[in-house]
């Protein structure tokens, strides 16, 4: 900006003096006078605009980042929700679970009012309660889902166990250290530590 200043004032004088070369010498430092006030409106002018510039962009910056910042603040809000509706549903899945403890056990069965096995069970339950429909067998079952590690599994996960490498029983956690299933046909349906034996995999179905 100064240098094209002082390019237009050199300019703005060169021109005067030569349109003043045979006025007298009040004339001559008149005409420069004037010009070098012009010079002075030019820059100051472009001052103007530069900062009227500068204040346009800040303003859409700043624009731009509360923008952003309403946008993150409702991703948030949303994940939360969803958060809590996920919570909610595990829940009123266990819960429902939990309602059939003490039902009969039966091998092939599927509706723990009359009868049920362990996969039978499970999948009574997810679909009654969570509307989600898994695989008949816990072997079917244990392909299905979404792997987690016992230190993320959340109440309504499922936990698969497994005779050498073959999966023979499915359990649903539900909370607190503990399992609910369809055991024996000696126990039906019971809680139980989650351990009493080693699951082969744990796999949520509602996250």
């Amino acid at each position: 900006m100064i240098k094209l200043s002082k390019f237009l004032f050199t300019i703005a004088c060169s021109a005067a003096l030569s349109a003043a070369v045979s006025a007298p010498a009040w004339a001559k430092a008149t005409v420069i006078r004037n010009n070098a006030d012009w010079v002075t409106r030019q820059e100051a002018d472009q001052s103007a605009a530069e900062a009227a510039q500068a204040a346009e962009e800040a303003a859409e910056e700043e624009r731009q980042e509360a923008e952003a910042a309403a946008e993150a603040q409702a991703a948030a809000e949303e994940s939360a929700r969803q958060e809590e509706a996920e919570q909610e549903l595990r829940q009123s899945v266990v819960s429902y679970a939990l309602s059939f403890v003490g039902g009969r056990y039966v091998y092939g069965g599927t509706d723990p009012h009359s009868g049920v096995d362990c996969s039978g069970f499970t999948r009574y339950v997810l679909k009654n309660a969570a509307g989600i429909l898994v695989g008949r067998s816990s072997r079917d079952q244990a392909a299905e889902g979404t792997t987690v590690s016992a230190d993320s599994m959340q109440p309504g996960d499922l936990l698969f166990y497994a005779s050498g490498s073959r999966v023979n029983h499915v359990a649903m956690y539900i909370g607190d250290g503990k399992i609910v299933h369809a055991s024996t046909e000696r126990t039906g349906i019971k809680v139980s530590a989650w351990n009493y034996r080693s699951p082969v995999r744990i796999a949520s179905f509602l996250g």
